[in-house]
């Protein structure tokens, strides 16, 4: 997923995007920092995305970018200048890269650099929205893909600590039901909607296409799991 297809302009003349990454001919073997872009990229997603969906994939690279390589604070940063050039504040972006000692030799967050020298890479799906994104319905992500499953399992209850009231409650769900699907049962129990939460269940953030059975384990009267609400300006 994430495959891109398009072309954008740098202010040397057209950048081919291909399979997830932009590349610019550098001079010479040296690498050579440059001003951030002030460009949107345009890709094509090879699956169609909700903004559920993406906000989701968003969240899940950028709480799981700092495990594998790379200083945390560095991350952070990069997330920042992300959100702010989303939101076509190129200067305060190029902003937090300087103060962070972040270079960007292709002019572009995909690929960037510490000033030690480590190499970070963000997907094009945290910069921008794909051009093929499709929108929700009636608070579903995607009757095909979220519809409830012909074998349906076991009927389960599930026990959720909600992060925003400290409190615990109950759901009823089936243990072939995916964790989209009980996101939108909370969301008709409790009026959170699906894209402000995110499941975690034994320390571990669960995605939407990992059904109960799996996540828990086959354990599953009283179940103990984890949700966390996200404010709308998250």
């Amino acid at each position: 997923m994430g495959g891109c297809i398009g072309i954008s302009r740098s202010r040397s003349g057209p950048v081919e995007e291909s399979s997830g990454s932009i590349s610019r001919p550098n001079s010479g073997g040296l690498r050579k920092n440059q001003s951030l872009c002030h460009e949107t990229i345009r890709w094509k997603s090879d699956v169609p995305l909700t903004e559920g969906q993406l906000r989701s994939k968003r969240d899940e690279f950028w709480d799981t970018a700092p495990a594998f390589e790379g200083r945390k604070e560095i991350w952070d940063a990069l997330r920042a200048a992300a959100v702010a050039a989303e939101a076509m504040d190129f200067q305060l972006a190029q902003a937090i890269l300087d103060g962070a000692s972040v270079s960007v030799p292709n002019g572009y967050l995909t690929e960037c650099y510490d000033e030690w020298g480590t190499r970070y890479q963000v997907p094009i799906y945290c910069l921008s929205p794909p051009i093929n994104m499709v929108k929700e319905a009636s608070g579903r992500d995607s009757p095909a893909e979220w519809a409830e499953p012909v074998d349906g399992g076991i009927e389960v209850t599930l026990r959720l600590r909600l992060s925003h009231t400290c409190t615990d409650v109950d759901l009823a769900v089936y243990s072939r039901h995916t964790i989209a699907q009980c996101k939108n049962k909370l969301h008709a129990q409790e009026n959170i909607e699906p894209w402000r939460q995110r499941w975690f269940y034994g320390g571990k953030l669960l995605g939407d296409k990992l059904l109960v059975e799996e996540a828990t384990h086959h354990t599953w009267l009283c179940s103990s799991g984890y949700c966390e609400h996200r404010p709308a300006s998250s």
